[in-house]
């Protein structure tokens, strides 16, 4: 015999709180990529393993004024503003260190 499962109001709470937080999640960066007509929109990982460098360098980064949208709390970089950044930079005014200066001769 088959054990049958019944949810109860927890688990129907848990599910509509996991497929509005889904929801959410996908809309804001749907519409952040309609905001800026780009598909190369990345989250902080992303950004940092194409950047090679760590999470705390880039956030680093981002004080110091490399390009970020933050709609909701998270933290999205439009692909192409990071590298026209990147090109741009005066390294001189900012002291990035050398991991922001090779990255800039790689893409320069």
């Amino acid at each position: 015999m088959e054990t049958l499962f019944i949810p109860n109001e927890n688990d129907f709470k848990r599910w509509i709180k996991e497929a509005v937080k889904d929801f959410l999640q996908e809309f804001t960066k749907k519409k952040l990529k309609e905001e800026h007509n780009e598909e190369d929109l990345l989250n902080r990982k992303e950004i940092a393993k194409f950047l090679r460098v760590s999470l705390p360098t880039l956030t680093d980064w981002i004080k110091r004024g490399l390009p970020s949208h933050k709609p909701r709390g998270r933290v999205y970089f439009d692909k192409t503003e990071v590298i026209k950044y990147i090109k741009e930079n005066k390294i001189g005014q900012l002291k990035f260190g050398s991991r922001f200066e090779r990255l800039r001769q790689e893409i320069g």
